[in-house]
């Protein structure tokens, strides 16, 4: 059972707080509805035992406080309202409850401008974070350690997750839906809820993040530019002299850190591209082949199904409902 802690901080975005709760809790449907066990058990953390909002308007009552919730797997923070500075402080007793429980391997989950009070906590010194556009200069001014991210990618770094602005944080939920169930339940969730999974983010190429959990600077530099260049024609000569390795050097040092030859992880991002294609757009096989960088067919083909399990065919009409067949 994965234990899910969603905080109840003081100035948040009250609908951020019921999203994750209702996506996580759908999820435990859904999976017992498949003759699996329930995986989530969701709790709203909070410094009091009434957290108000809208000047009193509306007020949540959170499951358990601080000092009663222990071993999280997952803390969700939601966006913070109004502004930053003054949001942050009236959080303050949050931030070494954060620290203390990703000390004891809970990983951290920032939405949106939620980011502030993640960064707050130091934890982001040093790593990448989104967050949303419009507090891109806010967020640099306060916090110069964290590198800034486009706002429409989802960041993940030693546990440590962020979304970009307003409702792509529901990308990130999904992504970790993904992570912890499967990807067939994470599309049922984005179905059941009327998400658009992988909307304006680089979730596609998450998978690949625990493969650079290495020391390799050059060689997720490569990593990066295949992620980002997949349409490309891509040689791995072109790659060792990016990163101004010997080819034979490059190829030994790529497998090593990555578990994959340089061709193997190319296609790897090739087919997990065409596989989000054909689950979220209407496209032919062959305009989703195209996009990926191949015009060959039966080359396309073929790898997909080595490392799909399905034809393009096959895997579209069982993850698209909307797919024609060709």
């Amino acid at each position: 059972m994965k234990k899910v802690f969603i905080l109840v901080p003081e100035s948040a975005v009250i609908e951020t707080i019921a999203s994750p709760r209702y996506i996580f809790s759908g999820a435990n449907q859904f999976l017992q509805a498949n003759g699996k066990e329930a995986l989530f058990n969701v709790s709203l953390v909070g410094s009091t035992k009434e957290v108000k909002f809208n000047n009193g308007m509306f007020s949540v009552q959170p499951d358990m406080l601080f000092d009663e919730a222990n071993k999280a797997d997952l803390i969700i923070i939601p966006p913070l309202f109004g502004d930053m500075k003054t949001a942050i402080a009236q959080n303050d007793t949050a931030i070494p409850w954060i620290v203390n429980h990703y000390k004891n391997g809970a990983e951290i989950a920032s939405l949106c401008v939620g980011a502030f009070l993640l960064a707050a906590t130091g934890l982001l010194n040093g790593k990448k974070c989104s967050t949303h556009w419009a507090y891109y200069d806010e967020f640099k001014e306060s916090f110069p350690e964290v590198e800034i991210m486009d706002g429409s990618i989802i960041t993940e770094e030693s546990g440590i997750y962020s979304s970009g602005g307003a409702n792509s944080y529901f990308n990130l939920l999904l992504y970790l839906l993904e992570k912890y169930t499967d990807r067939d339940t994470a599309i049922l969730a984005s179905k059941y809820f009327a998400i658009d999974i992988d909307r304006n983010s680089q979730a596609a190429f998450m998978m690949f993040k625990g493969q650079k959990d290495h020391n390799d600077e050059e060689i997720k530099k490569a990593q990066e530019y295949i992620e980002q260049n997949f349409q490309e024609k891509i040689t791995v000569d072109d790659l060792a002299k990016m990163v101004a390795i010997s080819r034979r050097s490059f190829e030994r040092r790529f497998k090593q850190a990555t578990d994959n030859t340089v061709i193997e992880y190319l296609q790897r991002v090739k087919v997990e591209a065409a596989k989000r294609s054909f689950e979220s757009s209407r496209k032919n096989i062959s305009e989703v082949m195209y996009d990926v960088g191949y015009s060959d067919s039966k080359a396309f083909r073929n790898v997909f199904k080595k490392i799909a399990g399905l034809t393009p065919i096959e895997y579209r009409n069982k993850y698209n409902k909307e797919g024609m067949a060709d």
